[in-house]
């Protein structure tokens, strides 16, 4: 199988990973389809780059790049993709179907660097993580046995997006996650400058379901994030689907409100 040059473009993201041999399972199947691009966040192990089940793949597990958090491992990326297993948790964002996605990850590779997250095996992606998303993914495993092991996924995922590699070419640049999430933070000043989040609720209801290991991707109480408010506000922003030239335009029309909110309450 070719390696068609837009395969450079897809990061693989592994947040919270626990088991280094995951890790290097991924990485084997990256390596497989012709992906080389991992990043991993917060890695439980960190001698991970030494996993044993990376075979063949040990100079791509090597070159892993390594983040704090999922906002700086996705922001230069144009369409960030989560994946769950759904189930009985209540989402917030679309959920494609495997085949469906791929096609739309192949679309946006023609043009532009996707990333593709996959949580820890306990616990999954958290909301705060989905919340950089622009929608999630679905493998369509069977109702009565939904869980998949993380490196099983990967390679599922992997093997869906190289299984055809005719592109479609991308005209428009999208903006970077990194764009977005700049969007994010001013407009939540400017939300705050207003008023409006003092007087308006924001949060929405959580259900979440027990974890198992592999792919369903729970959430647990304890882990309920800090501030709803900023989740559901990066969500907004990235389904406004911004290119890269109106994601400036917009920063900027932001960013004169800020300033005007800001003049008015020193005066």
């Amino acid at each position: 199988m070719s390696t068609p040059k837009q395969f450079d473009r897809l990061r693989v993201v592994l947040v919270n990973t626990r088991n280094p041999l995951n890790i290097g399972a991924a990485a084997r199947a990256m390596s497989n389809f012709g992906f080389t691009q991992l990043r991993v966040v917060n890695p439980y192990e960190l001698a991970f780059r030494e996993a044993r089940s990376a075979v063949g793949a040990a100079t791509l597990l090597a070159a892993a790049e390594e983040h704090k958090s999922v906002s700086e491992a996705v922001a230069d990326c144009t369409l960030v993709v989560g994946t769950s297993a759904v189930g009985s948790r209540e989402v917030q964002h679309p959920v494609r179907r495997l085949e469906q996605a791929a096609l739309l990850i192949r679309k946006r590779l023609a043009g532009s660097p996707v990333a593709l997250l996959f949580g820890s095996e306990k616990r999954g992606l958290s909301n705060e993580d989905l919340s950089h998303c622009h929608w999630l993914l679905r493998i369509p495993t069977r109702e009565q046995h939904r869980s998949m092991n993380l490196g099983q996924a990967v390679a599922v995922c992997l093997h869906e997006i190289a299984r055809d590699s005719k592109i479609v070419r991308r005209t428009e640049r999208a903006a970077a996650s990194g764009d977005l999430e700049r969007i994010t933070a001013v407009l939540l000043d400017v939300l705050r400058s207003s008023g409006y989040l003092k007087s308006t609720s924001l949060a929405a209801p959580r259900t979440r379901v027990n974890s198992k290991p592999g792919f369903p991707f729970a959430q647990s109480p304890d882990q309920a994030p800090k501030n709803n408010q900023e989740e559901k506000i990066r969500r907004l922003v990235h389904r406004l689907n911004l290119s890269a030239v109106d994601a400036d335009l917009f920063l900027g029309i932001l960013r004169q409100i800020l300033w005007r909110l800001r003049s008015s309450d020193d005066s």
